[in-house]
């Protein structure tokens, strides 16, 4: 992984170099044991014309040729997206090694208003109107001050209004608070000034949370996760292939991933919920359930979106995730740990890149190596990584269950 941040001054091609070589060190492995690859990005066609064969381009660069080259592009969850497909093609015996690699730019000073459009690319073009306003009805009947509705940031991504719009619906249905999901944003900085990749290294208390500049009501900039640069790079291993390197001591064993698209469900039909319906799938792969896990990794896009995703994949009942929260019991020390990285909200979110990155830090996790955030006694690792939007939901969804070593 490379750290994340404004990179304005590095190419994809060279984000890409930095995360494979890091990746292939690890592994003690060649460019030539690599016998596959998945190359995930979201914002090269929008920002730079790259609209094709990002992955070709990126990856000969490094040195890789000759092999199959695959490019995927599924918003948010675009690399754990990549991870399924690459999970599939080594299950099957297609290959042995493959590698997943997630790579983006999203910081292009020149080009600020293309930034925010760029995010439109991420939901029905066709339906966006209608979607929208069924999205933001959700929210009717939660008192919104005239002057919150004044201070709202007039640059900001669409999807703040949509989490936004859900967490007045959650607020409505089960009482959550401003500082139930405060306490989300303060625990994620909290947690991220232990990540040494992290775009924000800093702690943040409920008040600071809550004084920060208003986004969208009741979303202000702290419970919002950074535009950012970076890239992650893994490598997924037949058991034949790591019996043959040796690497049984640091290989953590993917034991479940479930994926998910949007239905047309009514938004109180919480149990169809996409993240609910692959979090299930995964855990029936994995033969566990929530109460097995030891830490996880939730796509925090605001500080809302971990209450709600808390909830799809079981950690707590539905309206339990800002009690939850409030309590510490998600803190690092806490019950569940979640977000010790700094989460999408502190650590960054390169769109592209993001859902490799919340695997790379349960992987560290799982092989006992993250220093000051380490969860002591993590055995099985959570990760929940959507993407985009269609109807009332993420139009894509990935969980996915890590296990540790076992030597």
């Amino acid at each position: 992984m490379t750290p994340l941040g404004k990179h304005v001054d590095k190419s994809i091609k060279a984000l890409t170099a930095a995360a494979v070589r890091a990746a292939l060190d690890d592994a003690q492995l060649e460019i030539a044991e690599v016998e596959a690859a998945w190359f995930c990005n979201t914002r090269q066609g929008a920002l730079e014309g790259q609209h094709g064969i990002r992955g070709q381009a990126a990856l000969r660069a490094f040195g890789f040729e000759g092999i199959p080259i695959f490019n995927t592009d599924n918003a948010c969850a675009s690399s754990s997206s990549g991870v399924f497909q690459a999970y599939a093609a080594v299950k099957a015996g297609l290959v042995d090694i493959a590698l997943v690699v997630g790579a983006e730019k999203m910081v292009y000073p020149e080009k600020r208003r293309e930034m925010f459009e760029a995010f439109k690319g991420s939901w029905d073009r066709e339906l966006a109107d209608q979607h929208m306003k069924v999205l933001l009805s959700l929210g009717d009947g939660v008192p919104v001050s005239p002057e919150a509705e004044a201070d709202a940031s007039p640059e900001r991504s669409v999807f703040m209004d949509i989490y936004a719009a859900q967490a007045r619906f959650h607020m409505q249905t089960f009482g959550t608070t401003e500082r139930q999901i405060a306490a989300v944003a303060a625990k994620n900085h909290t947690h991220s000034q232990h990540n040494p990749y992290a775009q924000y290294r800093f702690p943040l208390t409920v008040e600071d949370v809550l004084a920060d500049r208003l986004v969208v009501w009741p979303i202000t900039r702290a419970m919002c996760a950074p535009i950012s640069d970076g890239a992650c790079a893994l490598l997924l291993g037949s058991e034949t292939a790591v019996r043959r390197l040796g690497r049984g001591q640091r290989a953590v064993k993917i034991r479940g991933i479930g994926v998910s698209s949007s239905s047309n469900r009514d938004p109180k039909a919480y149990d169809r919920h996409l993240t609910r319906v692959a979090a299930q799938r995964a855990y029936e792969q994995a033969s566990v359930g929530p109460r097995d896990i030891s830490v996880a990794e939730l796509h925090d896009a605001t500080a809302f979106a971990e209450i709600l995703h808390c909830e799809n994949v079981g950690f707590c009942a539905y309206g339990e995730g800002g009690p939850l929260a409030e309590s510490g019991a998600t803190n690092l020390g806490g019950r569940l740990p979640i977000n010790v990285s700094g989460g999408l909200l502190s650590k960054g979110h390169p769109i592209g890149a993001t859902g490799a990155i919340q695997l790379f830090e349960l992987v560290t996790q799982l092989r006992g190596e993250a220093g000051a955030r380490q969860v002591e006694g993590a055995s099985l690792a959570l990760a929940e990584n959507g993407g985009g939007f269609h109807g009332v939901e993420e139009a894509a969804c990935v969980v996915t269950i890590l296990e540790k070593p076992v030597v």
